[in-house]
């Protein structure tokens, strides 16, 4: 009996703790990492008219993730490197704007 309460109490704490997400990001790191974002954009896709962000900033492995749209229809998901503030990866959705042709090669500076 004390080894099937072991196990099963063991089972549990082990779903309890991969539902525990450890990194929460204060208000400054969000607002740095939403500029960082917005001058990833401006400074690398064309006709970027406006930039509109969701409050989500969840990301299943626990990084900081920046969704939004632009322009009003395209949406977009943007990690950000909570440390350097740099983007890692941009999710874009079917309607956003091109890359600017100076930008295909290599990142430009933002």
């Amino acid at each position: 009996m004390r080894e099937i309460t072991f196990i099963i109490l063991l089972i549990l704490l082990t779903l309890a703790g991969c539902n525990v997400n450890t990194n929460t990001f204060d208000e400054q790191t969000i607002i740095q990492a939403k500029e960082t974002a917005e001058s990833y954009l401006r400074n690398n896709f064309e006709s970027i008219h406006t930039i509109m962000f969701s409050e989500d900033y969840s990301n299943p492995m626990g990084g900081l993730m920046i969704r939004g749209t632009v322009n009003g229809k395209a949406g977009f998901s943007a990690s950000v490197d909570p440390k350097e503030f740099t983007v890692n990866s941009l999710g874009e959705k079917e309607g956003f704007p091109k890359v600017k042709d100076e930008c295909k090669e290599k990142v430009c500076d933002y």
